[in-house]
């Protein structure tokens, strides 16, 4: 689908990619991001993904020659006794330019002495809805990060509700629970989700029972959903007022940053193009890839669209009960194990080193690596045997990895060049996509001319552009015969790239904060510990707003401790009993009893099923 040709101003558009330390955001960038998001040394919700002030101003000092904006998770949950400790965090951070924080503690929208800087409330907010998008608009955030479980209609009906840019994730792994409101790992481990601490209990394995104990479904991974892939999507997301495109992934490695980022980009590059000015990139340069992006071959557990166009799809699967791992591509089916080898018919080229999988007679996903292979036979890196008739995977590619390891892109900003005479002056004026323009100049005492055409020798010199982020697509030479040196221009060329990149990173400022108002309006529901309040200033913001006194403010479940009696540690709009075609809503919901329960190594907990709103409740039982 295509838009008319439009005046309107075009809506800047954003890809926004994960980053676990530098190395990865240095690719990200590179492979086309439009904007980076990790976490700093403490206070984000991956706690293995944190990065040293020195990491984070490299990046920043990167990302910014392009217009690239670096974003930092402090999405925690925060203690009172971390409160100066964040404030102090924060100021370092503002000081080295970094462009916003995604937060989830509403204690940093009231904390004082904070910098000017932009806040944007992380998924962990929980925002589901026009009230609660209204309520975050109000206390100041300036950008949502929305529910990974919306359908394209509740967004549109968010976009209505606000002024302030909203965030989609678009790929990547799905927290069975609404994010946020997941208590599951802390209640069994006292590792809290909402300390970057989670154990995901999502991706365990679990018996199904009824309340007699029979077992019904044994040693499945029943709460662990598919991957998040919403490539055919991104257009939708759009039209529906999405501005900010967001990859899941803080942990991944550089491999999978590299190829998703460049799917997604040629994607969205295509989107704009064809859409005659009603979007544009909201970062700058061209990203030129050494292989063709693929989201198949990185790290997946299948994929869904997850919710998307219905809050209650019919049919679709979400999950994946065989493994919480990639299983990956079928390449081929065992013929018979002989010796140390397994023969088999394969379906594609295979490499020594490639990692195999297969699902065991007990339905469990087992893996090797492939030392050598020998037409149909192949040789495990240990002992293997596998009976006629296994499927045989592979999720680790040789080949690929090392193709994908190493330089894989470079990312250049267009320029047009300007050479002329000024007086006695030789000038260089350059010009980059984004409208900046620097010039240049060297005085020249002794200006002649030259026997043989000069523009070919010059122009040769000017392009020399190699190792800067600049690329020529125009030079236009206005000196004719007069001879210029060629270190004469060279050194002009250096002074004018050095220039225009400077020019660049002063041009980029950080992104403002937004406006609260004093008492913003409450969704239309009571607090709970699910609000998840965890300091005296978010205690104290709480009671002022809703007319309680600060000892009735319910407080996390991470501040009062495990729980002891019956806890609803999960919602989800992910039901298993549709999964499993037994939905209270039809005849097909008598194919199971209507009392449901997980058992997990000792661990119990009930299912309870709310049908009108299409919700799915687990409760932990101590």
């Amino acid at each position: 689908m295509t838009a008319p040709a439009t005046t309107v101003e075009p809506v800047e558009i954003e890809l926004l990619s994960p980053a676990r330390d530098a190395a990865t955001a240095f690719a990200a960038i590179d492979h086309g991001a439009d904007a980076i998001y990790m976490g700093a040394a403490a206070f984000g919700a991956r706690s293995q993904a944190g990065n040293t002030l020195e990491e984070i101003a490299a990046v920043v000092r990167y990302a910014h020659r392009f217009g690239v904006k670096v974003y930092i998770t402090v999405n925690t949950i925060i203690y009172d006794n971390e409160l100066d400790s964040v404030r102090k965090m924060i100021w370092e951070l503002w000081r080295i330019g970094v462009d916003a924080l995604i937060v989830q503690d509403l204690a940093l929208t009231r904390m004082e002495g904070l910098p000017p800087i932009a806040l944007h409330a992380s998924t962990q907010c929980d925002t589901r809805d026009p009230a609660k998008a209204r309520f975050l608009e109000e206390c100041g955030f300036t950008r949502l990060v929305l529910a990974r479980e919306l359908t394209i209609d509740e967004i549109k009906a968010i976009r209505a509700a606000v002024k302030t840019d909203l965030e989609v994730f678009v790929h990547g792994a799905l927290c069975v629970s609404y994010s946020g409101d997941c208590q599951a790992s802390y209640a069994i481990t006292g590792r809290s989700a909402n300390r970057g601490e989670c154990c995901q209990v999502c991706r365990f394995k679990f018996d199904l029972e009824d309340k007699e104990g029979h077992k019904l479904v044994k040693g499945k991974h029943l709460l662990s959903l598919r991957d998040m892939n919403r490539l055919a999507h991104l257009e939708s997301l759009l039209d529906a007022g999405a501005v900010s495109l967001k990859i899941e992934g803080r942990l991944k490695d550089e491999a999978y940053v590299k190829n998703v980022v460049g799917a997604y980009r040629r994607e969205l590059d295509r989107i704009i193009a064809a859409n005659h000015g009603r979007y544009k990139r909201s970062s700058y340069g061209t990203s030129r890839l050494t292989f063709t992006p693929d989201p198949e071959l990185s790290f997946n557990r299948g994929f869904t669209d997850y919710f998307l166009s219905s809050k209650t799809p019919a049919t679709a699967s979400m999950a994946t009960f065989g493994s919480p791992k990639w299983i990956g591509k079928r390449v081929g089916v065992v013929e018979k194990t002989a010796g140390k080898a397994i023969v088999a018919r394969l379906e594609c080229k295979l490499n020594n080193g490639d990692g195999l999988g297969f699902y065991n007679p007990d339905g469990e996903f087992k893996g090797f690596r492939l030392n050598r292979i020998e037409g149909p036979r192949l040789f495990p890196a240990g002992e293997v045997y596998l009976l006629p008739g296994t499927l045989l995977y592979r999720n680790a590619d040789k080949e690929r990895s090392d193709m994908m390891s190493g330089k894989t892109a470079t990312r250049k900003i267009d320029i047009h060049i300007r050479l002329r005479l000024a007086a006695n002056q030789i000038v260089i004026s350059m010009r980059d996509e984004s409208g900046l323009e620097v010039s240049v100049a060297e005085e020249i005492d002794d200006l002649q001319e030259a026997r043989s055409p000069q523009e070919q020798r010059r122009h040769k010199e000017l392009d020399k552009l190699g190792d800067t982020i600049f690329n020529a697509v125009d030079i236009k030479d206005e000196c004719g015969r007069i001879f210029i040196p060629a270190s004469t221009l060279s050194r002009l060329r250096r002074r004018a790239t050095d220039l225009l990149e400077s020019t660049r990173l002063m041009n980029h400022h950080q992104e403002k904060p937004g406006k609260s108002v004093a008492h913003p309006n409450l969704p239309g529901k009571r607090l709970s510990r699910h609000d998840n309040i965890s300091n005296r200033i978010a205690a104290n913001f709480y009671a002022d707003i809703s007319g309680k006194k600060t000892v009735d403010i319910p407080m996390s479940l991470e501040t009062t401790g495990k729980p002891t009696v019956e806890t609803r540690v999960m919602e989800t709009r992910y039901c298993l009993r549709r999964e499993l075609g037994a939905c209270l809503r039809d005849k097909s919901g008598k194919k199971l009893p209507e009392t449901l329960f997980l058992v997990s190594e000792g661990k119990r907990f009930r299912l309870d099923f709310d049908c009108r709103d299409c919700r799915m409740r687990v409760v932990y039982i101590p």
